[in-house]
């Protein structure tokens, strides 16, 4: 039998793009909010139910997983995205992004993790951004929920693996995935930052249209899992491979003003 590898968020962009990338050595079991709405499922992946934002949903989630196996890989990648100035986000946005990009899956990560340390084997990676590690203006919370996910695998790299068990983060660049189209917004549009705003968001949604494909970044996942001494960070896409080692150079306050003109007025 082939080994088990779970991808939430399976059900479109890079999450659809892992499931297909990684179901040809894995039995794959995707997860969506209502999988029976699913118009393409793909062939030789499952489905279960997942709604990230509901601990009930989560603990089914994971009992149905273990019900079938014991995951050798897990893909944290469910996830919405949010933006707006910081001044301007209400209390309970923010508390349903944490929830769905950070809680979430801190929460179906602890769940399968017993049984993946008693096998003494496991991959999990939580997808991230680069917007974790390269802030930009009107996209804090979002911003901090990919840095807190970074910040919670990083920190348990240690002690997960003497037993077998290796976390890795993937951060990608802008991504064509349709994402802008299902981001949500706040922001008085007659308030002191309506400007900045609506400049960030005309030249974020550009990038994102010209971004990478999805599978380019499902195939960094799959190094990420396939490698024997996987890194704790991979990236890909907007310029990964030239900012990063520029951010080694760079003054802090300098890599913060390159990021803000780029996307900025």
């Amino acid at each position: 039998m082939k080994p088990l590898a779970v991808v939430t968020g399976a059900t479109s962009g890079i999450g659809r793009a892992t499931a297909l990338r990684l179901s040809g050595d894995y039995e794959v079991i995707g997860t969506g909010r209502d999988p029976s709405r699913i118009a393409d499922p793909l062939p030789g992946v499952s489905y279960v139910a997942l709604d990230l934002g509901n601990p009930e949903s989560i603990r089914l989630c994971a009992e149905e997983i273990l019900a079938r196996g014991v995951p050798a890989v897990l893909v944290n990648n469910a996830g919405e995205s949010q933006s707006g100035p910081f001044e301007e986000l209400p209390r309970e946005a923010l508390e349903r992004l944490f929830q769905v990009n950070v809680i979430g899956h801190v929460d179906l990560t602890q769940r399968l993790l017993p049984a993946m340390r008693a096998a003494g084997r496991g991959r999990v990676i939580m997808i991230g951004s680069m917007l974790g590690s390269f802030p930009l203006a009107c996209r804090s919370s979002y911003v901090a929920s990919k840095a807190a996910l970074k910040g919670f695998a990083f920190a348990a790299r240690s002690e997960l693996a003497p037993f077998g068990v290796q976390l890795s983060v993937v951060e990608p660049g802008s991504i064509a995935t349709g994402l802008s189209q299902r981001r949500t917004g706040y922001v008085d549009k007659r308030g002191p930052y309506a400007g900045e705003y609506a400049t960030m968001l005309d030249r974020l949604n550009r990038n994102e249209r010209s971004g990478i494909a999805p599978e380019r970044v499902a195939e960094e996942i799959a190094r990420a899992v396939a490698a024997r001494r996987p890194r704790p960070l991979y990236a890909c896409g907007s310029m990964a491979r030239v900012v990063f080692p520029l951010a080694r150079l760079l003054p802090l306050d300098a890599m913060l003003r390159l990021v803000a003109r780029k996307h900025g007025p």
